[in-house]
């Protein structure tokens, strides 16, 4: 194997105060219903991010099979997770809104708006002329409801999930480096410098601010391609202020959104690309881990402001797990796509609400 291969955003890591409260809450708002693993156990290899000790956490990763990342949510047990001590503002830095995908953007306001979610915005046009709204969690945290055209299952669902983030950075040349070099986002689709009327409800919106849109040239490979999809990062520099770290003496795990994870091949490949560019893995688990349902190896890196970036190459999933019906990855070409029926049979893990 000669390249990596990135199929494309895993999911989006979001600590919560408690697991089944807030996925209840993002099934019925984001679609993100089909349970790949859920477990309790000791987050043992993260200690450069949660002081030095193993913590114990209970977390579940949740699909939405209409298209997009998933959603990773993660609980402290032991432990009360912490906020931010100040405002966060658009512009400081870190993973400061999850983009989620969807078919029709009014249609998804008022869908959303009628299941009494926090509207942060009312339905806006960003410089390339698409349309897009802010809403917040229970949490406070923040997501971007951004028109796609591209799915992967109609569910007849207003909303897919991850479709990428929109991340505070220091100097915005740095990350782009970081980002089109390491992750493919090579395609600059707006770079504008401005104080943006369309932030105006956003904290800190009104700062004077630099942004440029990034997406990928390449289309992602690889075996879950079809589901994840294309995504988009937002790269904000705020201009007019010191901005801040959003995880500033806090844990990763703690309140909000905690990493941003691609599914990748070819671990030992991308471990040394980042080693040579400067990126070097802080966290580095190389042998499969297993996750309960699931199983793989995995790894994080820090962009240039430290925001974390997470690494899964993917060694097995469940398809039905009643019958013990398991995918073991590791033997197939890693650049093929599993085939639709397939994927789609993943449904078979679907969480119903009552």
């Amino acid at each position: 194997m000669k390249e990596k291969v990135i199929s494309g955003i895993q999911q989006i890591g979001i600590g919560v105060p408690d697991v089944r409260e807030a996925w209840k809450w993002y099934r019925k708002n984001f679609g993100v219903d089909i349970r790949m693993f859920e477990e309790s156990a000791v987050a043992e290899h993260m200690l450069p991010y949660t002081g030095g000790k193993p913590q114990k956490r209970h977390a579940a990763l949740a699909l939405n099979l209409q298209g997009g990342g998933g959603f990773e949510i993660w609980q402290y047990v032991e432990r009360k997770p912490l906020y931010p001590d100040f405002t966060v503002q658009l512009g400081d830095l870190g993973l400061y809104a999850a983009k989620i995908k969807c078919r029709d953007a009014q249609a998804t306001y008022d869908f959303l708006k009628n299941n009494s979610v926090e509207m942060v915005s009312q339905l806006l046009t960003d410089p390339r002329e698409k349309k897009h709204f802010f809403v917040k969690d229970p949490y406070g945290n923040l997501f971007q409801l951004v028109t796609s055209f591209t799915w992967f299952k109609n569910e007849k669902k207003p909303t897919g999930a991850a479709y990428g983030a929109v991340i505070g950075v220091s100097d915005i040349e740095k990350s782009k480096e970081f980002y089109s070099s390491i992750l493919g986002y090579d395609t600059v689709v707006f770079d504008e410098t401005a104080v943006f009327d369309e932030f105006a409800s956003i904290p800190g919106g009104l700062s004077k601010m630099r942004r440029v849109l990034l997406k990928h040239s390449k289309p992602r490979i690889g075996a879950f391609s079809p589901i994840f999809g294309t995504s988009e990062i937002e790269l904000i520099q705020v201009l007019d202020r010191q901005a801040q770290k959003i995880y500033k003496e806090r844990f990763w795990g703690d309140l909000g959104f905690i990493h941003l994870c691609y599914d990748i091949h070819g671990m030992d490949l991308l471990r040394e690309e980042c080693s040579r560019k400067g990126y070097p893995f802080t966290v580095d688990v190389d042998h499969s881990f297993d996750m309960g349902e699931a199983a793989g190896s995995f790894s994080y890196t820090e962009d240039p402001d430290g925001t974390l970036i997470e690494f899964v190459e993917t060694h097995k999933i469940p398809i039905l797990k009643r019958f013990g019906w398991y995918l073991n990855l590791q033997k197939r070409d890693p650049e093929k796509a599993l085939p639709n029926w397939l994927l789609k049979a993943i449904g078979f893990n679907r969480v119903k609400d009552i």
